[in-house]
């Protein structure tokens, strides 16, 4: 019984997060998120996922229906998922910006700090084991977050490579984005995510 209590409070917990971005007028992307009659994208996957993928921002496809990673670089992220056996229902997978930035921009550093502390306790609450994050931002802010600043260097130096803080192993890995415009990656990004094979 205790166990279904968890769960409910789990889901309840990432639920409340949900419904504090919907209403988040505070937040740097609202009124472009209104403006264009798009959605928030909070992330989506299992609450008790092993492994946690963590994006930077969400793009046309993701704003137009809620969903993480449904574009071309979900259909990458897919693909190397299967290509090492996980599937993409026992991940969660989210972005650190919950709101797409106008014509697909990089993410400012003042919408990465009114967004992150809902990424915090995201992973506070789904306690991954794994944090796999995706392109240079996350990669950026989570290593921080954790206290590795004096490892992080480049992603071009990094990808690939398993850091481990507070009992989490933290894998930076190159966007699948960059899959969808330079072929040569995608020999990287599979390789990289061989990693996570040990860890499934």
């Amino acid at each position: 019984m205790a166990d279904d209590t968890q769960k409910d409070n789990r889901t309840e917990l990432l639920r409340k997060i949900k419904e504090e971005i919907l209403n988040g007028t505070h937040l740097p992307l609202y009124k472009e998120r209104v403006k264009n009659g798009a959605f928030p994208v909070i992330g989506e996957g299992n609450h008790y996922a092993k492994i946690m993928f963590i994006g930077e921002a969400p793009g046309k496809n993701e704003a137009a229906t809620g969903r993480p990673f449904c574009g071309a670089s979900g259909r990458v992220l897919d693909k190397l998922l299967e290509s090492v056996g996980i599937v993409r229902q026992d991940v969660y997978v989210t972005n650190i910006v919950k709101d797409r930035p106008p014509m697909n921009r990089d993410p400012l550093p003042d919408e990465i700090e009114a967004y992150a502390p809902y990424l915090d306790r995201q992973i506070e609450i789904i306690k991954p084991e794994i944090i796999a994050t995706l392109g240079r931002f996350s990669m950026d802010y989570i290593m921080r977050r954790l206290g590795l600043e004096s490892q992080l260097d480049s992603i071009s130096n990094i990808h690939g490579k398993v850091f481990i803080a507070n009992n989490v192993k933290i894998i930076p890995l190159y966007h699948p984005a960059v899959a969808v415009y330079n072929n040569n990656m995608k020999e990287s990004l599979a390789k990289d995510f061989e990693i996570l094979k040990k860890f499934k």
